[in-house]
């Protein structure tokens, strides 16, 4: 428990906690007053050449570890979590940013998301073929891939390292994980939990460091046999061009600019007011975040000014505060693509419907910002805002709906709500994502796959499909016992 309490986040190679050379720190802040309530030591060249030997003689040993005995690993890892979830989430609000309740919240999807890859560990089965010839047997073996290099954001700095570690661990794969270096707390306090519930020495690594170094140098190296990044599209795109210099397999989990659709045989009110609790959650720094909101024109305004009221009441303020519903960007950058992405669609002719205004004060805040009427040609229905920034524009009819909502390279999420079973039956087939809601907001559950299509990734986390990410497969043939070896 000693590191859970402490501020000061450093790299874990081979069961202990590095220590360069040339010590660099650099400091976590705190997103809603811009002080430092931490640091973060960076690791050096020796020490990414240890957590890849490490990783190296974990995974003999985990390979050989029945699955019964991972899972049992894993479960207490879970129960550590759970026990452990205030302490972990008021870290993740002092670093983060997001309100405490989310961030307790997070912490527990963790642990459930754990259960469940725990559990699917004994379950990752080959199979028996019939064989074509008398003497002769065929099986199908599945197997774990190797050492793995796992890359995560600052957005939800427990459940993507943990969706990671997990997926790995249960396949029997050891791993080096490096987090966000502006969100190290949170993570160091999730390896500590692995590390409390016996998890063997050398099987999960952490690293934090600077990032084009840590992943040229992980993926650079023929240790490694499996990457998996959540994050940009841009930077995703230049990890999938390192791993395929060694042909190794990639998950990627990338940008999103997820479109709804809203047609006019719903509430136009309650579906508003349904699309703005999922809308800012994390201030709207969710890959799968509804974004781009497209409404059918008979219920247009009134969607449109009810979506506003209620984001214009949304308490924004410190995480830890009392009764806040919303926190702060994560980090000035968010702020500055807001107010350039919101002056460049008022330039175009949206309308401002609340928000707008960056406050007075300390802190990377913006508010819930609304926009109606807002054109094609804008940045804001081009790029990923990855905030709290939403463009409503209206539709005429289903094919004019689902030319928009599939029209940009993304294909992460997607969203449509309306009563009519037709329609949701065409939303699910025609929405090009790899995760369509119908009527709600929860696109992922421990037992879904998460992932998606065109330029938002590859391979899915979670699910069946998660365990099956970190496995090879294996043909054997074999002559029985007793038969004729004679040529």
């Amino acid at each position: 428990m000693q590191q859970l309490a402490t501020r000061h986040a450093r790299s874990h190679v081979g069961g202990d906690w590095y220590a360069a050379t040339a010590v660099r720190t650099v400091p976590v802040l705190n997103p809603a007053n811009g002080e430092a309530v931490g640091h973060v030591e960076l690791i050096d060249a020796a020490g990414l050449d240890a957590a890849l030997a490490s990783a190296a003689e974990g995974f003999q040993v985990w390979k050989n570890t029945s699955a019964y005995d991972r899972a049992a690993v894993m479960r207490g890892a879970m129960g550590l979590m759970r026990e452990r979830r205030t302490d972990i989430a008021r870290l993740m609000t002092l670093e983060q940013g997001k309100p405490l309740a989310e961030a307790v919240g997070e912490v527990t999807t963790s642990a459930d998301n754990t259960d469940w890859m725990a559990e699917e560990a004994t379950r990752a089965y080959g199979r028996l073929l019939v064989p074509r010839n008398a003497g002769v047997s065929q099986i199908v073996r599945r197997e774990p891939i190797g050492p793995v290099a796992a890359f995560c954001p600052w957005n939800f700095p427990a459940l993507t390292p943990t969706r990671k570690i997990a997926g790995a661990l249960a396949a029997g794969c050891s791993i080096v994980l490096k987090p966000s270096e502006e969100t190290p707390l949170t993570a160091q306090a999730i390896v500590q939990c692995f590390i409390d519930a016996g998890l063997p020495k050398h099987v999960l690594n952490l690293v934090f460091g600077d990032p084009r170094q840590v992943s040229e140098h992980l993926i650079g190296s023929d240790v490694i046999r499996k990457v998996t990044f959540t994050g940009s599209t841009p930077v995703g795109k230049v990890l999938l061009g390192l791993a395929a210099q060694g042909v190794k397999r990639a998950t990627m989990e990338l940008g999103g600019h997820a479109p709804v659709i809203v047609f006019d045989d719903v509430d136009p009110v309650a579906a508003a007011r349904q699309a703005v609790v999922s809308k800012f959650r994390n201030a709207g720094q969710v890959c799968t975040s509804p974004t781009r909101f497209y409404v059918q024109q008979g219920v247009y305004e009134a969607f449109a000014q009810a979506f506003a009221e209620a984001a214009g009441k949304l308490v924004v303020g410190d995480g830890l505060a009392e009764g806040v519903q919303m926190g702060p960007l994560a980090n000035p950058r968010r702020v500055e693509a807001m107010e350039s992405l919101c002056a460049d669609a008022l330039a175009q002719g949206a309308r401002l419907l609340c928000g707008g205004q960056r406050p007075e004060g300390a802190g990377w805040f913006y508010p819930p910002t609304v926009l109606a009427d807002v054109p094609e040609t804008a940045r804001l229905m081009n790029e990923e805002p990855f905030g709290p920034l939403v463009p409503i524009t209206p539709f005429s009819n289903l094919k004019d709906a689902v030319r928009q909502a599939n029209r940009l390279p993304f294909g992460l999420a997607a969203y449509a709500m309306t009563k009519s079973l037709s329609r949701a039956n065409a939303m699910s087939e025609q929405l090009e994502a790899g995760m369509v809601c119908i009527n709600h907001f929860t696109v992922s559950t421990p037992s879904s796959p998460f992932g998606g299509v065109k330029e938002s990734g590859y391979g899915s986390e979670g699910g069946v499909e998660g365990l099956d990410a970190y496995l090879v497969t294996k043909s054997v043939t074999q002559r029985t016992a007793g038969a004729d070896l004679e040529p």
